[in-house]
Formats: structure tokens, C-alpha cells, sequence
């Protein structure tokens, strides 16, 4: 998809953040997911109403547009949200080849209205809580995946 700063996408993601707000799911956090000018995914911040840290608006965006499109691979969306995602999201936006991250506010201001997602950014540099264990039990399973040709169902 073409770059587009559609501010139309991004009030639709203020949207969804304003039923998080409203409803008390979550934090101010709403996602549309694009594809050829068409909203095809909608997602808010539903962390406190599923008791869930994972249901961040982009995951929840994110899982909408793969239902919708039937497939996990986003290329040629692009996501609008209402503020720069957290690593979790991010990591999900690039693993779902997501193009295009719009957003509205950075972490600066995440953090002023009391989002740690600073402190994680940080904590991602500290390596000490990562210990290796089962390395060759865990290389041996992946030998058995790659002599299955990498095969999956979809």
C-alpha cells in the first residue's frame, strides 16, 4: 500500500480507544488495520476486562484483520494507532508484516498518563533475566522441523 497519512484511519483508532475509555477494558489504546484504503482489522486496549496483558489494541487489531482476511500474513496493510506501540505490539506488527505504522502519541506521552512502556524498551537492553537451558534437547526439535521441510498447515 501506497503511504498514506489519512487522518480519517487515525480518528477511527481514537474511536476504538474511546470504547476502552468508555467501557473501562482498558487503556486509551485503539487500532485499524488498512488494506487498499479499507479499514479491515479494529482493536482497543482490553487488558483489565479479559485479565489479559497481551489485549493491547494492536494485538486486538491485529487478530481482527487475520480473521477478516483469513491469513496471518498482513503485507500491504498499514496500522493507525493511537499511540507508538509497546515492544509486545511492535513485535507483533513486524511479525504479521504489517507495512505502515501510523500513530499518534510517542512514548513520552504514554508515560506521562502512567504507561511504563519506556521502562520496558530499557529492560529489553538487560539481558541477565535470559538463561539458556535445553539447548541441545531445543536443537534437536528444531532439526526435526527442518527435516520436516518446515511444513504447516495453511
Amino acid at each position: 500500500m501506497k503511504l498514506n497519512e489519512n487522518n480519517d484511519f487515525m480518528l477511527e483508532a481514537i474511536k476504538e480507544a474511546d470504547i476502552a475509555i468508555n467501557n473501562k477494558t482498558g487503556g486509551p489504546f485503539g487500532s485499524v488495520i488498512v488494506k487498499d484504503g479499507k479499514i479491515v482489522g479494529r482493536g482497543h486496549n482490553q487488558v483489565v476486562q479479559n485479565k489479559d496483558a497481551t489485549c493491547h489494541g494492536e494485538i486486538m487489531a491485529i487478530k481482527d484483520a487475520s480473521k477478516n482476511l483469513n491469513t496471518f500474513d498482513l503485507k500491504g496493510c498499514s496500522i493507525y494507532t493511537t499511540a507508538y506501540p509497546c515492544p509486545m505490539c511492535l513485535g507483533a506488527i513486524l511479525w504479521a508484516n504489517i507495512d505502515y505504522i501510523y500513530y499518534g502519541c510517542d512514548v513520552n506521552d504514554s508515560q506521562k498518563i502512567g504507561f511504563r512502556d519506556k521502562v520496558f524498551y530499557e529492560k529489553m537492553q538487560d539481558k541477565s533475566r535470559f538463561i539458556e537451558v535445553g539447548k541441545k534437547d531445543c536443537q534437536e526439535l528444531f532439526k526435526r522441523y527442518e527435516n520436516s521441510k518446515g511444513k504447516t498447515n495453511y
